[in-house]
């Protein structure tokens, strides 16, 4: 059958396959005919053509749409909008170019309200090079285009041409608006030269203040935001002072600032301050991720059992990145049962999930485990992720599996078809030192595909400290002085192996190098809580009002020790001074500080567990595993590098670490 309409022959199909507008849309369309004669005018068919291409649009006909679109001469402003919005919404980059060269066809090329639609849907679509393409050829370019491109930038990383573009936008005269400084500041926080955020972020500040967006909480949020991800905390914290208002998004953008940059007791801190002063603003997930990271920091099971108890009360407990957080939590608090019970619970676990998992059961020295549960991963379907063999990679250097890491790497390419990356070649020279294969580390390093970093060398560094490997030692810091110029740690590690060996002429040498280059040594600084309160120490210290009783209970002890044929370790002193002196020094570790502070104000039996920022040392390690018998307590210590559990006069590390 066959329907004449004005001179047109058309399938009935054709219709039976739209909903036409005119039927309103029933579950039951009848077969509408737009039944035309000569007299009907040209614009009133377009302008039905065009309701139509509308109307499929907005019932999710692209394809449909498209079609009708090639009988219409006259295609309105409003019918490309919402075939522009199709596209992005079918996902359909081909359609969507299809549908810009037809609008440009039709002379809408110089549309800015359809410009800034067709950035947005090359974005959505990941094609940022065409959405530069339009914005490059849209002449007449209102504040809406320039957003759409910042914005567009903005997600893919490309802060610096973001930037690039708001001064010219700036030199051009266009007034900012509240979305402009937000994709700005965001460009700022993406851009790959460390030296260009904070200045630039600085720059953005003041001029926001001259424009009085201070008051806007979206604005502002942002950029404190800006500030804690290029790691200022001290400008993030004076913008969050004085924010007038302040809503959930701002505590907890702030509250993560603390815990990403080393200050996890103010994130607690300010976590505390949000429950009791603010009625509007509630913790959500994401505050609560940024205070299981800020346990997780200190070791402070006590609060994360309690955020945890918050959590449950909250409904918060069915948000994968939240179960995530605690299962890292309790991992690191030296609760690997409780770490898996969380996981065991989940009824949904993505691959974050079991390397946090992984992740656990490697820092605590249990290799073989982790890699059992990276085995379970992959039988149950989920592909591992980069972070998954890092996660278990490590595990095998902190358990000295060296030939089953030899193959969990070589099946990245040939299993996975993933190329390694410096972080997975680190783990692997890491692997390799520790366990003296030294050479096989080097001979890794010489076939890597890319540069060895600083990530590499730093692990050989390490090693070679272990070993006490003097020349290796001169050749990798050698390299890291250049990479790193500004990280005292390499000098430091480079001295301890000088000292180890007497070489005393060397490590004065190192450390006057050091101290000419402006560089400070890291202090080392403990944590302990007791009570839910978290307590902290430094080597040396002097201030803690406890501190003649913590030294009256060391000094006792070593003696004790020495009685029993305990020689202290003193290597780790970089002065050539009497062995007394030496052994003063080592006395006042700021993990001694801690077991001691614990023993005198804990209850008998009481689990203690203390965060190490360095390397536990070699003497500290011993005296631990002593106090452990002597005073029949389980100590968990957390160092830079891994778990260490202390019971009855022995540690989990077996002394390999």
């Amino acid at each position: 059958m066959w329907v004449l309409q004005s001179h047109q022959i058309i399938q009935p199909a054709q219709f039976l396959s739209h909903r036409c507008y005119t039927c309103n849309g029933s579950s039951r369309p009848q077969l509408c005919f737009l039944t035309l004669n000569p007299s009907t005018s040209t614009s009133k068919a377009n302008k039905n053509n065009n309701h139509l291409i509308q109307s499929l649009c907005r019932q999710g006909n692209l394809k449909q749409a498209l079609q009708v679109l090639t009988n219409e001469p006259n295609p309105t402003q409003q019918t490309y909008e919402l075939l522009i919005s199709s596209c992005a919404h079918q996902h359909s980059l081909s359609d969507g170019i299809h549908v810009h060269r037809r609008l440009v066809d039709s002379g809408f090329d110089e549309d800015p309200f359809l410009a800034t639609k067709l950035i947005n849907m090359y974005s959505e679509l990941g094609s940022v090079d065409h959405a530069c393409q339009v914005f490059d050829d849209t002449r007449d370019k209102t504040i809406y285009v320039w957003n759409a491109i910042f914005r567009a930038l903005a997600i893919v990383g490309r802060g610096e041409e973001v930037l690039h573009l708001y001064g010219q936008m700036n030199w051009i005269g266009i007034p900012s608006d509240r979305f402009t400084y937000t994709y700005v500041l965001k460009a700022c926080a993406a851009s790959e030269d460390l030296n260009l955020p904070l200045q630039k972020g600085r720059e953005i500040h003041g001029h926001l203040l001259r424009h009085g967006c201070d008051g806007n909480v979206h604005v502002m949020t942002t950029l404190l935001d800006m500030y804690a991800r290029v790691g200022s905390a001290s400008y993030a914290s004076s913008v969050f002072s004085a924010m007038p208002i302040k809503n959930s998004v701002s505590w907890s953008a702030m509250i993560a600032c603390y815990a990403k940059n080393g200050m996890p007791i103010k994130a607690l801190e300010l976590f505390h301050q949000m429950i009791l002063e603010e009625h509007d603003s509630y913790p959500n997930s994401v505050t609560m991720v940024s205070v299981l990271q800020a346990c997780a920091a200190l070791a402070a099971f006590e609060q994360g059992k309690m955020i945890h108890a918050y959590i449950l009360r909250r409904g918060l407990d069915s948000i994968l990145p939240v179960l995530n957080a605690l299962i890292v939590m309790y991992g690191k608090c030296g609760e690997l049962a409780l770490g898996q019970r969380v996981f065991d619970q989940m009824k949904r676990r993505d691959v974050v999930s079991w390397n946090s998992l992984i992740s656990n059961y490697g820092m605590h020295g249990f290799g073989k485990r982790a890699i059992q549960i990276f085995d379970k991963m992959i039988n149950q379907g989920v592909s591992p992720s980069r972070i998954s063999f890092i996660s278990v990679l490590g595990a095998c250097s902190h358990a000295g599996l060296v030939e089953e890491g030899n193959f969990l790497f070589e099946s990245m390419v040939s299993k996975y078809n993933m190329h390694p990356s410096m972080e997975h070649y680190a783990c692997m020279v890491d692997l390799l030192g520790r366990a003296n294969r030294l050479d096989e580390a080097i001979k890794l390093m010489d076939n890597m595909h890319i540069e060895p970093g600083h990530q590499v060398w730093g692990s050989l560094l390490g090693s070679c400290r272990i070993h006490c490997n003097v020349e290796l030692a001169e050749r990798a810091s050698s390299v890291l002085f250049e990479l790193e110029p500004r990280n005292a740690g390499n000098y430091v590690l480079l001295a301890d192996i000088y000292a180890e060996a007497k070489m005393w002429d060397e490590v004065k040498r190192v450390k006057n190098l050091c101290e000419a280059r402006g560089l400070l040594k890291v202090p080392g600084c403990s944590w302990i809580e007791v009570r839910r309160k978290i307590y902290s120490f430094v080597s040396v210290d002097e201030i803690n009002p406890q501190i003649e009783q913590l030294h009256a209970f060391l000094t006792k002890l070593a003696n004790e020790m020495k009685e029993q044929g305990y020689a202290t370790q003193t290597k780790e002193v970089l002065y050539d001074l009497e062995e007394e002196e030496k052994e003063r020094i080592v006395l006042g570790h700021s993990e001694k500080l801690a077991v001691a502070f614990g023993l005198i104000n804990t209850s008998k039996g009481e689990t203690i567990r203390i965060t190490k920022n360095l390397r536990l040392c070699e003497d500290c390690h011993s005296v631990t595993k002593f106090i452990s018998k002597f005073a029949n307590r389980e100590i968990l210590v957390r160092d830079v590098n891994r778990f260490h559990h202390f019971k009855n006069g022995f540690c989990s590390c077996g002394d390999y670490w």
